[in-house]
Parts: structure tokens; C-alpha cells; sequence
């Protein structure tokens, strides 16, 4: 067996930025800091809104090693809003499951909600690499729009009035200055803003260190989520396996208290342990080393993402533990909830107060994923006596107890729901229905018949009538066109400027009635959605639902959203 890590079978490109010459300081609307999977995400969501963005990443290519892997159907989601799933869908490996083995027998069985109405998987394995690289495809149709400067590092922050000053060096080392309305941070868990602003995380830091291993093995085992809990190949310690595109396998196991983690990190002393782990599980197959790091679990989290001009997102915000695949997912998540805000208040269409929303939501996502995860990490990796002690105990149940294979499951990540944000409807009917996405929740699934304005038909899923930038009316009832009442309302708003949508979801077809609408013929989704005749969703941009009426006005419509976008003096109830 050779120790010598071989290179991944994917084709690292060295990209240049175009060198900046001259003293004079640049000036731009939005300067986003780190082009990793929440920098390129926020290009591309600005993007597509017609929001211009510089991105200044400090390496010359895309990601490099093993990072994150699992995206979930909500990113998926947001992708497929940006135009950026298809390469994702078609080199990522979906699963919907996975099995825990306690020393060599099955203790937990467990899959992810997935049904017909779905037309994303739950789960997709694919390296962050390629989703980077595909990101940097997508936004090659934004390249007046993006200007991505790789090999450009920020030396610099100073806030200043109405913007941010920063410094930047280039490749060569040659400086230059960039004066920004607006900065998004998004330059990871040693991100220099955050460091220049005197910011600190706060939180919980794991005692447990995990080797992390990628190797090239072509393997029959299912796409699926394998741990292990005290393996006879490797006593005492937690193994993880996902198997990736390419035919990469990503191994993580706990190191011994005892041991030194330099010397454990060593290929020497990690490919004995993986060799003894796929003798254990039948692999009999050659296979090669790829890459060897450490991770220690960490949950931490600032206490505001805002900062003025200034806006955190992914590791630059906070720092989740891996188990749960929380991280990737959770900072596709803010900027998401982020690029719509920022793009209302750059247009005009808000107040620069609706980025205080941005905060509230993300902050509150971000410690109910910590909670989640120091959940899964205490019993992943147990930091104390009494959690190892409490995990045998588990384990040692489930072998003859199904009753408590439930506290193994590995709590993967789910979309937040926003309940108590400043950011939803707070005089909707939301509680009155039996049924559907509440206030504050994500968008369920399901398939609908659209007809366009030319009568042409087209199956679509309620999640992909999201648009970026857009509001989604969805108001159901027998007819195919929205109530006048209402229609007047989405027609006022319009001609303000505010991107809204707007669909009559009816029972049957209505022939051509010069408008979209979509068909709901069993009536399934309308019983999903919990509607009535008369029943108003109104969704966020960013496929929240901002609220929900059993009977809407259009004034009301219209003065929820000027409450929303701080057009008004009127106060929110609680």
C-alpha cells in the first residue's frame, strides 16, 4: 500500500483576474469577500436580479480537498431559482437514506421524507469543487454583471459613512482600493472582515478531532449515509462513509483521546485504519489515497450579521458541525435570504432596515442548526465521560429496542422555519388554516398544470414558481383569473416597481383566458395547501411564505408589503 495521495480526477483551472493598474479607488455597488459556495451563490442571486457584484477571492482556482459534500433538496431548490442545477443534478449522486451499525450489526435504518409530489431528491453527494466550478459556469451569462478577481486578497476594512473602504492587493502584490456601498462577507471561518471588525464567534468548541480521508474505490455499496459505533476494525472510534461522484469515497473517523492529532493525521498511520475498516466491510477492491486533513467540531455563531454596510454569511458567520450536513447548505441558505433583501433596498423598493430581517432570520436559523448539531456531535463524538457512557448504553438498546433507534438518527438538516421574523405577514389568517406551509415555513411540493398565456401546458412543481427577486401570489378559487380586487392590488405594486407574481389556482381548465394560471384538476395540492375558495399565499422571494389568507383584500396586500418594505409608518402587531 503506498502512502502517496494521488490527484483528484477533476481538472483544477488556474484562473487570472485582470490586473488593476492605477491610483485611483474603484467604486462599486456591492463587493462580495470570498468566492467559495456563498461568495459565487450571492454573485449569481445578485445577478440575476440585475444587481452588479466584484468578487475578490484570494486563491487563483476553486476549492481544492475534501470539503463539503451533501447538498440538500432546499439548495437544490435555490439552484434550480438560479439556474445552476442542471450540471449539479447531473453529476451529484442522490440518496435518501442511510444505515448505523453498532461494532457489526444494524441499529438504525433511517430515510428522508421523499414522495411523489418531489421532483428533487432529499439528498445529493457531489464534492464542493464541482459545485463551485459550476457556479463560475452559471455565472459566465452574468459576466457584465460579475466580475470575479481571483488571486485578490482584502488587507483592509474601514466602514465608513454610506459604504465601506477596502483594501486590496493583487497577485503580483501590486495594491489598489475599492470603495463599496455595500460588503458581503463571505470569506469563510477565518474571514479577514470579520477579523478587521474586531468580530469574535461565540459558542461551543469540540475536544473531538475527526480524520478526514478522500480515496479513489470503485464499490457496489449503495449512495447512501454508512456510520459505524465502535467497529472491531477500529475500536473505540466513529466511522462515516458517503460515497461521491467519480468514484471517491469521503472516510471520517474519531481519533483516540490519547493520540496525537499531528501524528495521526500522517498517511502512514491513516491508511492502516482505513485498509482495516474496508477489510471489515468485505471491500476487497484496490483503491488509492486522495487527501488526508483533520476537523475538530465546532459551533459557533455571531450574534448579528449585520454590521452597518457590512453582511456575514457561511463560516464567515458561523461555524456548524459537519454532522448533519449543516454547513455548505446552511450558507446557500443566507445568501439566499440576503440577495433579495439587498436588491429591494439597492433598486429602491425598501427600506435598508428589511436587512435587519436578514439578520434576525439567519441568526435564529443558525443556533436552531447549532442546537441540531451539538445534538449529533455529543453523540457522534462524545466530549465527556457521561455522553460516551450514554451512547453505549443507546447502542447497546437498539440492538433489541427499536423503540430507541430514533436517538441515532443523525438529524439532517431541514429549512427553517421563521415564525417570529420581522420579515413575515403579521395580520394574516395563518392560524385559521388546517393545513399547508405555515407563515415563516418553506414551500411544500407538489405538481400542478401551467397553462401559459398562449394556452400551452407544462407540468410544474409549486417550488419552481419561485423567482428570483419576485413575490408569488398564489390565489385559489374556481376561476382563472385573480379577483379584480386583488389583481388592481398586484397591478399597483407592479407599477411601483416591486417584482410580483401573480397565479389563480383553479380547479379545471378554463380555456384561453389571456393570462398564466395553473390547473389543480384532483385538487390535491389545494387540500396540501390547506385553501378554500378565496384562499391568498403570498411567498417571498426566497420561497418563504411571507403569509397566508383564507380572504384577501387588495389593500391589504398592498399595505403588508409597505410594512414589510418600511414604505410606512404603520407599526407590526405582535
Amino acid at each position: 500500500m503506498t502512502t502517496e495521495l494521488k490527484p483528484y480526477p477533476f481538472e483544477f483551472i488556474k484562473r487570472q483576474a485582470r490586473p488593476r493598474k492605477g491610483s485611483e479607488t474603484e467604486h462599486h455597488g456591492v463587493v462580495i469577500v470570498g468566492g467559495g459556495v456563498a461568495g459565487l451563490t450571492a454573485a449569481l442571486a445578485l445577478a440575476v436580479q440585475g444587481i452588479p457584484s466584484v468578487v475578490i477571492e484570494a486563491d487563483d482556482s476553486v476549492c481544492f480537498g475534501s470539503r463539503a459534500i451533501c447538498i440538500s433538496r432546499r439548495s437544490l431548490e435555490i439552484f434550480e431559482r438560479l439556474g445552476a442545477v442542471g450540471e449539479i443534478l447531473e453529476k451529484g449522486l442522490p440518496w435518501t437514506g442511510g444505515r448505523s451499525y453498532y461494532r457489526n450489526q444494524e441499529v438504525l435504518h433511517f430515510s428522508m421524507p421523499h414522495d411523489a409530489n418531489q421532483h428533487l431528491p432529499p439528498m445529493i453527494n457531489i464534492e464542493q469543487y464541482y459545485i463551485e466550478e459550476y457556479l463560475v459556469h452559471a455565472l459566465e451569462s452574468y459576466s457584465e454583471l460579475a466580475d470575479i478577481r481571483w488571486a485578490n486578497r482584502v488587507t483592509g476594512v474601514a466602514p465608513q459613512d454610506g459604504g465601506v473602504m477596502l483594501d486590496v492587493e493583487q497577485e503580483d502584490g501590486q495594491p489598489y482600493r475599492i470603495q463599496a456601498d455595500w460588503v458581503m462577507a463571505c470569506d469563510g471561518g477565518r474571514s479577514k472582515v470579520r477579523e478587521a471588525l474586531g468580530l469574535h464567534l461565540q459558542g461551543t468548541a469540540y475536544e473531538g478531532i475527526y480524520i478526514i480521508a478522500d480515496i479513489a474505490l470503485k464499490s457496489a455499496l449503495p449512495t447512501e449515509r454508512l456510520a459505524w459505533f465502535d467497529p472491531p476494525s477500529n475500536p473505540g472510534s466513529t466511522i462515516l462513509m458517503h460515497k461521491q461522484p467519480d468514484d471517491i469515497w469521503r472516510i471520517d473517523y474519531q481519533i483516540r483521546d490519547d493520540e496525537d492529532p499531528q501524528e495521526a493525521v500522517k498517511a502512514e498511520n491513516v491508511l492502516p485504519r482505513v485498509q482495516a475498516h474496508l477489510e471489515m466491510i468485505g471491500e476487497t477492491a484496490e483503491w488509492s489515497p486522495l487527501w488526508i486533513s483533520l476537523y475538530k467540531a465546532n459551533a459557533l455563531t455571531l450574534d448579528s450579521y449585520r454590521h452597518g454596510r457590512v453582511l456575514f454569511a457561511g463560516d464567515a458567520a458561523h461555524l456548524v458541525p459537519i454532522f448533519g450536513v449543516r454547513g455548505a447548505n446552511s450558507a446557500i441558505d443566507d445568501v439566499d435570504n440576503m440577495a433579495w433583501k439587498l436588491a429591494a433596498v439597492m433598486k429602491g423598493r425598501a427600506d435598508p432596515s428589511l436587512l435587519d430581517s436578514y439578520s434576525a432570520e439567519r441568526v435564529f436559523a443558525a443556533r436552531e442548526n447549532l442546537r441540531q448539531g451539538m445534538k449529533s456531535t455529543e453523540f457522534m463524538a462524545p466530549p465527556t465521560f457521561a455522553f460516551q457512557m450514554m451512547r453505549e448504553a443507546v447502542l447497546d438498546l437498539a440492538l433489541d429496542t427499536p423503540g430507541v433507534r430514533s436517538l441515532i438518527n443523525p438529524r439532517q438538516t431541514s429549512a427553517i422555519h421563521y415564525e417570529d421574523s420581522p420579515a413575515v405577514a403579521a395580520g394574516d389568517h395563518d392560524a385559521r388554516f388546517t393545513a399547508g406551509p405555515r407563515r415563516g415555513a418553506v414551500l411544500q411540493s407538489a405538481p400542478l398544470r401551467h397553462v401559459d398565456a398562449q394556452g400551452r401546458e407544462s407540468t410544474v412543481h409549486v417550488t419552481q414558481l419561485v423567482r428570483a427577486g419576485q413575490f408569488l401570489v398564489l390565489a385559489f378559487g374556481d376561476a382563472a383569473g385573480l379577483p379584480a380586487d386583488l389583481n388592481q392590488a398586484v397591478a399597483s405594486l407592479r407599477e411601483s416597481g416591486l417584482g410580483v407574481r401573480a397565479l389563480a389556482v383553479c380547479g379545471r381548465e378554463q380555456g384561453a383566458s389571456g393570462d398564466e394560471y395553473l390547473v389543480d384538476p384532483d385538487g390535491k395540492v389545494t387540500e396540501l395547501y390547506g385553501a378554500q375558495a378565496g384562499g391568498v399565499y403570498v411567498v417571498r422571494p426566497d420561497g418563504h411564505v411571507f403569509g397566508r389568507w383564507l380572504a384577501l383584500r387588495g389593500q391589504e396586500l398592498v399595505d403588508a408589503f409597505a410594512v414589510l418594505l418600511g414604505k410606512t409608518t404603520q407599526r407590526r402587531s405582535a
